[in-house]
């Protein structure tokens, strides 16, 4: 399952290559959080010049994956989509896939919760959340 209704580009940088000469696994985590980040604010849920505190989600869950390795030269793209969501959490699917085959690198199942970062706490999905994200992704 790597379909999305949302797709960023990833730069890979020469930094995120380990000795062996392929992307470091702990970048896949970096390429989805960046990914993520640009969802968000495709779908206007975090406006340019908001504080990280006005984001309203706290990461608490993530799996990933591994079906091959990145290399310097390849061309890769991840991949955002909301699949369920809860009262408080939502759950997404995330993938990195090649840019132009379409060739799966890694998956990933990430659950998301929403949260009040100035009182600490888990709070309920904002309605005005919740109707942009069953729109854009048909929940």
């Amino acid at each position: 399952m790597t379909d999305c209704n949302f797709y960023h580009p990833i730069e890979i940088r020469y930094g995120d290559l380990d000795p062996q000469g392929h992307v470091n696994n702990a970048k896949f985590i970096t390429y989805f959080e960046h990914s993520r980040t640009h969802y968000l604010r495709h779908l206007s849920l975090y406006k340019k010049g908001r504080s990280f505190l006005d984001i309203g989600v706290i990461l608490a869950d993530l799996q990933i994956t591994f079906h091959a390795s990145i290399h310097w030269e390849d061309q890769i793209k991840a991949g955002v989509r909301t699949t369920k969501l809860g009262n408080k959490s939502l759950r997404l699917h995330q993938c990195i896939v090649d840019q132009h085959s379409d060739k799966v690198y890694a998956t990933g199942r990430i659950v998301l919760v929403s949260y009040d970062y100035r009182q600490g706490q888990s709070i309920l999905i904002p309605e005005e959340w919740r109707t942009i994200l069953q729109n854009f992704e048909g929940l």
